[in-house]
């Protein structure tokens, strides 16, 4: 079918948000915006779907979410006996309309569908998968991305991104479905009636904290500390669950950014919400003048991922890289376990092999084993369940890539930046 072909089609039938007509009547006659919308499908990867938000094959929509989601569930019912599925979904615009519109599609092919009842950050997501023992789980989030684009990412039974060939396969079932006449659906309160789809309370949130706890070191260290903390969740899902993490492990005077605290998918005050650059501290650093804080925290709209500034010796800040993150890090944990006498000589860190070699360095002076691994968090995700099936999960010490993602323990199978918001009292 040809482009115009298309274009017609969609402006004929596309009627299920009344966003997309919309838009199509207002690019009628417009070749090159009707173009970049048509001219190709989105492709499905292992890292799901990522897109502007908009009408056409070449956006985010109802009909090419529901598409995507109907072809995992052709998927999932083809490898699963009675299947089922974690959905989250983050502040961006439209992510609460997908998260329902995924479940219903789902609900509608026999899959038990867990949904979160608000906005959750991704790692909740992959500890959720694990926590019900589902067969997959989605997540509508485009990470740091601006605020035009949306994303869905798919996870497998393990709690990590699907690997290239669960991917391959799932996407091979999504060009077998027709956007319009294809996709099965149901209403969305009468899968809820008859147990199909179930909200996740906040006691999966409880437990997931719970285990983050778990992991510090030195559990009363933060409480003693006096720290003075700046955070800030750039509109994201960080605000609730990055507050309670701190005010369980003792920090209690954390000053919020009151513009970026509340979700916003727009992100009026930071274009680029991505805390590896120095833009997203701005509001921040505003309030550091006056406040004088010991840490500057800011997480990513979808919580996997939190850059760190510190004071630096010009009385200003300094906002770390993630490979100084992850070092520093890596340093602590392991320097902590040895004087505990926790480290073992099982004991294994890893690192993507883009990121800094001094991790290695690190590694080797406390005769701690280390792996470099292929880019992409899903292979440290993999690593652990390995090491899970062998029974040595507890040799697991930290994963890290420069990206400025994070991960300690085996609760979550990505990066997970609430362990780090977490903050350690300086010498």
């Amino acid at each position: 079918m040809d482009i115009n072909a298309l274009y017609s089609q969609w402006l004929e039938k596309a009627d299920a948000d009344p966003d997309l007509k919309a838009e199509l009547l207002s690019i009628k006659g417009n070749d090159d915006e009707i173009l970049d919308r048509f001219y190709r499908s989105l492709e499905f990867g292992t890292a799901g779907l990522r897109g502007v938000i908009g009408a056409g094959t070449n956006r985010m929509n109802y009909y090419t979410v529901c598409r995507a989601t109907q072809g995992l569930a052709d998927f999932l019912n083809a490898h699963f006996e009675g299947p089922s599925i974690a959905i989250g979904y983050d502040s961006r615009i439209k992510s609460d309309y997908f998260s329902r519109e995924a479940a219903k599609v789902l609900a509608a092919n026999g899959i038990k569908v867990y949904l979160f009842s608000e906005l959750q950050p991704t790692p909740c997501l992959s500890f959720a998968i694990r926590h019900f023992k589902t067969s997959s789980g989605i997540i509508l989030t485009a990470s740091h991305n601006p605020a035009k684009y949306n994303g869905y990412k798919c996870y497998n039974s393990n709690g990590y991104q699907m690997t290239d060939e669960e991917a391959a396969e799932t996407y091979s079932y999504i060009q077998k479905v027709d956007y319009f006449t294809g996709i099965k659906t149901t209403d969305f309160d009468k899968a809820v009636s008859d147990g199909l789809i179930e909200y996740m309370g906040d006691e999966v949130i409880d437990a997931f904290l719970d285990e983050v706890q778990k992991q510090c070191v030195n559990p009363d260290i933060c409480k003693k500390s006096g720290l003075k903390v700046i955070y800030t969740p750039l509109n994201g899902t960080g605000n609730k669950p990055v507050r309670k993490i701190l005010s369980r492990i003792g920090i209690s005077n954390v000053h919020i950014v009151k513009e970026q605290e509340l979700p916003d998918g727009s992100f009026p005050t930071c274009p680029f919400p991505n805390p590896e650059i120095q833009q997203a501290f701005d509001l921040a650093l505003k309030y550091a003048e006056k406040i004088k804080p010991d840490l500057l925290l800011a997480t990513d709209p979808d919580c996997d991922r939190v850059g760190i500034a510190v004071p630096d010796s010009r009385g200003g800040y300094k906002l770390m890289s993630g490979n100084e993150v992850g070092a520093m890090l890596l340093n602590y944990l392991l320097s902590q376990k040895k004087e505990k006498g926790t480290l073992s000589e099982k004991s294994i860190a890893v690192k993507s092999f883009v990121s800094t070699d001094l991790a290695e360095v690190i590694a080797k002076k406390y005769n701690c084993t280390f792996k470099n691994l292929l880019t992409g968090f899903k292979y440290i995700g993999e690593l652990i369940t390995q090491l899970e099936a062998k029974g040595e999960a507890d040799a697991f010490v930290m994963g890290f890539e420069e990206s400025y993602g994070y991960l300690a323990g085996t609760h979550a199978r990505d990066k997970d930046c609430l362990l780090y918001t977490s903050p350690r009292p300086r010498d």
